[in-house]
């Protein structure tokens, strides 16, 4: 194991220990799923065992719920609690107005109703994923596996008339068979370059038959917390126009954090 982390992986630390400042005792909180959502269940767990934090986690995959556990945060459905204070996740880019793309991890679906069913959601993000126009990351889109193909080719046909520089619609892979969610379902990443409007996008695909969701967060992020390699955060809320900037001491070598970077 190496002792010293990479930018990207400081950057994650970084954006998941400012974040973690925002839960509180008493919260009910919506636990994200992706490499940068680790670190943030790890800060917490961390507070619960040293600080006597009292919170509910609510995660938005299997991933997430297992290293909660593992972590000591007590975690619950979100049926059971209705509505949440915070949801904390990733994000795979996101842009000037915080709009973003979710899923790279396959749990769009889950963190898209977590992420809406919160007062607050705040994106955890290394500087990496700040784009000027989504879309040069792959867009998830989670269909039903009946008609996959048919659904395949409507929304690469829907496409061409959209302000989009690409249309394909590759099904994910899981080794040698397709991926699956957690949902059961299966995932069509779109390869579309640059997305000229999310809004729209994210309209119409969700009105073709077999879609079930798609990746795109629009209008739902609030707070977008951005750490960078030298442990610099930014912390931007778009609601407010209030911008900090703070910074954040290197983690200590220890199992805690450096399992997640390997």
């Amino acid at each position: 194991m190496s002792d010293t982390l990479s930018p990207v992986e400081r950057g994650k630390y970084a954006a998941a220990t400012r974040a973690s400042a925002f839960v509180e005792t008493g919260m009910k909180v919506g636990l994200g799923t992706g490499s940068t959502a680790e670190w943030l269940v790890k800060a917490l767990g961390k507070r619960v065992r040293n600080d006597g934090l009292e919170i509910v986690g609510v995660p938005t995959s299997t991933r997430t719920a297992a290293l909660a556990r593992e972590e000591g945060v007590p975690i619950s459905t979100l049926d059971e609690v209705r509505w949440l204070d915070v949801t904390i996740d990733g994000a795979d880019e996101y842009d000037p107005s915080l709009n973003l793309i979710k899923g790279g991890g396959g749990a769009l679906l889950q963190e898209k109703i977590v992420a809406t069913a919160s007062d607050r959601m705040v994106v955890i993000a290394d500087a990496t994923k700040k784009v000027d126009a989504l879309g040069a990351f792959p867009l998830p889109v989670e269909v039903i596996g009946f008609g996959m193909r048919t659904t395949q080719l409507l929304i690469e046909e829907m496409l061409e008339g959209l302000d989009v520089m690409g249309n394909s619609a590759v099904p994910r892979m899981d080794g040698d068979g397709l991926f699956v969610t957690d949902e059961g379902n299966h995932i069509l990443d779109l390869h579309l370059e640059r997305i000229g409007n999310a809004r729209q996008l994210a309209l119409i695909l969700n009105q073709i038959p077999g879609v079930v969701e798609n990746g795109l967060f629009v209008d739902i992020c609030d707070v977008i917390v951005t750490g960078h390699g030298d442990g610099k955060v930014e912390v931007h809320d778009i609601n407010t126009g209030d911008h900090e900037v703070v910074h954040i001491p290197s983690a200590e070598p220890d199992n805690l954090f450096r399992d997640i970077a390997e």
